[in-house]
């Protein structure tokens, strides 16, 4: 389905199943299609799943506008006003993750039900006090020309078969220009989301790949603890993509908190 935001900017989104809603963001460069595994677990447990494809991702029109982070937060923001949704779960991978971290230093999390973020520090860059930026390699002195830089493999796991399968066919048919949405990915990269972690007053999982290339796993659990409700779960065998890698392990961790917080 199309939604047009308020800067007119197609995105896409699909919107299954009825009940507890639960809003999906995808990684940077990533497909919507990739949550395939999720989807189907989540609607056949009675959930209402609206999965987006954002600017500048998939399906979604390719633009110069808005090429920062906080207007893929006001991007969440109105497609939940658009389809009035109340009190959704927020799921997120990577940069999914990262907006829903804007959102809530917005918003606030009065209106969200739980958060949820799939391997994604809060700071991606290092320093002397924190450890656990990207690649472990980006340092506020090269961040914009790391950036540049190949990402490399995002997985230490195969895919699925289909989803492998799917989501490459999704990648050909709207491929992902890194030279156009590289303002937005240094926007993403600069900001540093601890403080506003601390302040959510949901329910709050982290689920690490314990392989992950992208961010050391042991983010997780110091982050968890500095949320009010957080916990976290490391998925052994799994790269940054966790979701797509270890699909059974990493629904039965995200139904799992889900019904623990009765949600």
């Amino acid at each position: 389905m199309e939604f047009r935001t308020s800067d007119d900017v197609r995105l896409e989104y699909d919107d299954m199943g009825s009940g507890q809603p639960v809003m999906i963001l995808s990684g940077i460069g990533g497909n919507r299609v990739i949550w395939r595994d999720q989807v189907t677990a989540l609607v056949e447990a009675g959930y209402r799943v609206i999965n987006i494809d954002a600017r500048n991702q998939g399906a979604a029109q390719h633009t110069t506008k808005g090429l920062r982070i906080s207007r893929h937060a006001m991007d969440l923001r109105e497609i939940m006003v658009a389809l009035d949704i109340k009190k959704p779960i927020l799921l997120g991978n990577s940069m999914g993750a990262a907006t829903i971290f804007a959102y809530a230093s917005l918003f606030n999390t009065t209106d969200v039900a739980a958060i949820i973020d799939v391997d994604q520090s809060p700071k991606m860059i290092i320093d002397d006090e924190w450890h656990y930026g990207f690649k472990n390699k980006v340092t506020w002195d090269n961040f914009p020309s790391v950036l540049k830089e190949p990402f490399g493999r995002s997985t230490y796991h195969q895919l699925k078969d289909e989803t492998y399968r799917i989501n490459k066919g999704a990648q050909e048919k709207y491929p992902y220009d890194e030279k156009l949405n590289y303002p937005f990915l240094k926007d993403h990269a600069f900001q540093d989301w601890r403080d506003v972690i601390t302040q959510f007053t949901c329910p709050f999982l982290i689920i690490a790949g314990e392989k992950s290339p992208f961010f050391d796993c042991n983010f997780a659990p110091l982050i968890a603890k500095s949320a009010r409700y957080g916990t976290y779960k490391i998925i052994p065998e799994s790269g940054h993509i966790v979701m797509g890698e270890q699909p059974d392990v990493f629904n039965l961790a995200l139904l799992n908190f889900l019904q623990d917080n009765n949600l």
